[in-house]
């Protein structure tokens, strides 16, 4: 197993206990505004990480390739507040434009 996917795999058993642990162990008290931030933030580390990983990550080396373009116009579209569905074409036609051109 790589570093990457071990962190990923621990980030992601940390955010299930985070999830479930509140209810059990607090009930309905508020978490501490803190702890909330920061429980409210993981899910998008998360899938920031695994992005990251799916993008520059080849077996345990970093690639940059057209993979690496796709996820700057996918950026730039999520920036822009462009529709997901046109995120996801616009990243791939990218994608494939630079694999065609390389």
């Amino acid at each position: 197993m790589s570093a990457a996917t071990a962190v990923l795999v621990l980030l992601t058993i940390g955010t299930f206990a985070f999830k479930s642990a509140g209810p059990m162990f607090i009930g309905a008290r508020p978490l501490p505004a803190r702890v909330q931030n920061l429980v409210d933030l993981l899910p998008a580390a998360l899938l920031a990480a695994l992005a990251a990983v799916s993008t520059f990550g080849v077996g345990e080396s970093l690639v940059v390739d057209a993979r690496a373009a796709g996820m700057v116009v996918a950026c730039v579209a999520l920036w822009r507040r462009v529709p997901f569905v046109f995120v996801i074409l616009l990243a791939s036609a990218a994608t494939a434009l630079v694999r065609q051109i390389a």
